[in-house]
């Protein structure tokens, strides 16, 4: 029997399980049944050969192979039923709210800090914290407008939060493609099953623009900022630009006069009211930030703090979702709700404290350690699949910077079955929702689910060879 918890079956897809197939899984099963292998290697291909032509594609920096890699796109959908969705739906908007509370919190009173919820050395010393936002108001005291969520599911079936992605959380394009793949592969799947849609994410992504638009500004005029196409989610950023309806512009594209951002166009200078902006904070206004960064827009801050121009999402978001302030999030939530968290964290060890070190140190090889600024699956030891030469190095690591890195047990994430060369096999994925907060809170039913396709592996990141599924909610 297998040890994690499959999506699919009650009882995993070991050798000699009984195969009890989950209730909101019984549909697919039937047809997947009277599938060949034959007829799901052709729609792979098939699936492959259309993202490759309309260029869904991510850049691995560093990359040898070239610039330029596919996703590979799973046919095996993951399914979760609508009392689950439900549940899940409650916990992420209790957090989202939790988290916009605390960053507007540390960047004015800070009462959280003066309660000693959490320690402020945490926060005024994080590489991500800037002091340049002290006081500054933002349109509805939103400061991550777009929030991708990561969530596990371990033992028994419960939902974990694994991370919190609020500076500029990637992947909803893949959500969207990869539920059009299907519905283009299998349009039988959507007559027999009741899926939820997703494919009105853009509507509503401009609409929660529209709504956080500077004070008096009816029509705003929304851009998408990206640092260019070389940059490794490029196509993501010509998408959602593409699907609102909006211009997709570089940081040179855009310019600041008499205290407003202005758009260079054909028909001379357009005022920008709202900027759905893809690059670090870092790079988006050399006056402020960086002064080598050719990305951004000189004086760009000054207008933002003057209150005429929204910046989806806020600068200084980082802060919150740095890996050394995940464990304090379900004291947040307490402390601003006044609610018990839906959502529970993974238990976290805290290298900057001794004890949580001497434990960490005492069991590497049964924990994964993470860099408290990483991302992308870098910067991580995985312990049962790390050799003694790499555990050592780690250690070695985390003793010369303690405050560097969390650690976390070795979850057995959920399985869902999966397409792969040797036929159908259980591989190990998580799930990115992604909930965005203006007037109101909303989410679309259903996130990117990416999967480890390598036997064994529990890192989904695609720039780990991860792949991804198609999400999908069954209405009730």
């Amino acid at each position: 029997m297998a040890s994690f918890y499959n999506e699919m079956t009650a009882d995993g897809l070991a050798p000699g399980a009984s195969q009890a197939v989950r209730e909101h899984y019984l549909e697919f099963c039937k047809w997947l049944g009277q599938q060949s292998p034959e007829t799901l290697a052709r729609k792979r291909a098939e699936a492959d050969l259309s993202f490759r032509r309309v260029g869904i594609t991510f850049a691995v920096y560093g990359d040898d192979a070239g610039t330029e890699r596919l996703i590979p796109f799973d046919l095996i959908p993951r399914i979760i039923p609508a009392a689950e969705w439900a549940q899940l739906k409650r916990g992420l908007s209790q957090r989202v709210q939790a988290l916009n509370m605390f960053i507007h919190d540390i960047y004015h009173a800070q009462h959280i800090v003066k309660a000693g919820v959490i320690p402020g050395e945490q926060i005024f010393r994080n590489a991500q914290y800037r002091p340049e936002m002290q006081g500054i108001e933002v349109a509805s005291n939103i400061y991550a407008h777009i929030a991708g969520i990561d969530i596990v599911r371990a033992g028994a079936g419960e939902f974990y939060v694994l991370e919190d992605n609020l500076r500029v959380p990637s992947g909803v394009s893949y959500m969207l493609e990869d539920r059009k793949m299907m519905m283009r592969l299998f349009p039988e799947l959507f007559a027999r099953n009741r899926i939820a849609p997703v494919d009105h994410y853009p509507d509503l992504l401009l609409d929660n623009l529209r709504s956080v638009a500077p004070a008096g500004v009816a029509e705003p005029t929304i851009v998408v900022m990206t640092p260019g196409m070389y940059n490794s989610a490029y196509f993501e950023h010509a998408f959602l630009a593409q699907q609102m309806g909006v211009e997709l512009v570089e940081g040179k594209d855009l310019f600041v006069d008499d205290n407003f951002v202005w758009m260079r166009t054909t028909q001379g200078p357009k005022r920008v009211d709202v900027i759905y902006r893809r690059l670090d904070d870092d790079f988006l206004d050399p006056l402020a930030f960086r002064p080598d960064s050719s990305l951004g827009v000189p004086g760009l801050l000054s207008v933002y703090r003057a209150g005429h121009v929204t910046l989806t999402n806020a600068i200084g978001t980082g802060v919150a979702d740095d890996k050394s302030i995940y464990p304090y999030v379900p004291d947040m939530i307490r402390f601003y709700l006044s609610e018990e968290p839906i959502l529970n964290n993974v238990p976290t060890w805290q290298c900057r404290k001794p004890a949580d070190l001497d434990y960490t140190l005492a069991h590497l090889p049964e924990l994964v350690v993470k860099e408290v600024h990483g991302a992308g699956g870098y910067g991580m030891l995985v312990g049962p699949a790390a050799t003694q030469q790499e555990i050592a190095d780690f250690r070695a690591r985390l003793i010369a910077r303690p405050d560097g890195y969390i650690a976390q047990p070795t979850l057995a994430l959920s399985a869902c079955p999966t397409f792969v060369d040797s036929g159908i096999a259980p591989r190990h994925i998580d799930l990115r929702p992604f909930v965005l907060s203006g007037k109101t809170i909303s989410m679309v039913p259903g996130g990117l689910t990416r999967v480890a396709l390598k036997a064994g592996s529990l890192v989904v990141n695609s720039s780990q060879g991860g792949g991804t599924k198609d999400t999908w909610i069954l209405e009730a």
